[in-house]
């Protein structure tokens, strides 16, 4: 409540604490209500800036903790309890796709599944993906393509269509960088799963 300056002790007033700007989970615009979880996933930035996932404040893929690469990032979690079961990097220009495929199929029921892209999520990418992310609640999986970027988080068990989704194509004539569209950026609140 007080401030020294020097010679001169200033009080400052009690409602000036009041309108500290309030602090939300992943930096989300307002805060989530009870019973769902907060999340912000951040596409890469052409091939210079990597992508971002965060889960109920915790940041589980990011440039900064070093952990992402080109292609799609993904981390799956618990939709019940909100825990991060796992991560993972696949350079879709590579060839990790059977790779890819193997994570999509193994994922358990009631698994929130959380992707960025980064560079290019869709050069190798073959019908066999493109279904299991259908399934999952992607309505654009069937478009990906090359240096397209991708924001999505969907579900294992989800019955319609995500509503956590953002695409954009890669194309010349609007591409913010030269050779890749602009970063997206999805924040939101979802709900967890009762058991």
């Amino acid at each position: 409540n007080y401030v020294s300056g020097g010679m001169k002790t200033i009080r400052l007033p009690r409602w000036l604490g009041e309108w500290a700007p309030v602090k939300t989970k992943c930096d989300l615009s307002k805060p989530c209500p009870a019973n769902f979880f907060a999340f912000k996933i951040c596409s890469g930035a052409a091939n210079v800036v990597g992508p971002s996932l965060c889960f109920e404040n915790h940041m589980i893929m990011s440039p900064v903790k070093n952990n992402v690469g080109r292609g799609l990032n993904i981390a799956l979690v618990n939709g019940t309890t909100g825990t991060v079961m796992r991560q993972k990097t696949f350079d879709m220009y590579s060839g990790d796709v059977q790779f890819l495929v193997k994570f999509l199929k193994e994922i358990p029921e009631g698994t929130l599944v959380l992707v960025a892209s980064y560079d290019d999520p869709g050069t190798k990418m073959n019908s066999e993906v493109r279904q299991l992310f259908s399934s999952l609640g992607s309505s654009y999986a069937d478009q990906l393509g090359f240096r397209d970027s991708w924001v999505f988080l969907g579900a294992k068990d989800l019955r319609s269509k995500s509503p956590f989704e953002q695409f954009l194509k890669n194309n010349p004539q609007t591409n913010k960088y030269e050779g890749w569209p602009e970063l997206l950026e999805l924040e939101g609140c979802v709900p967890l799963k009762i058991a």
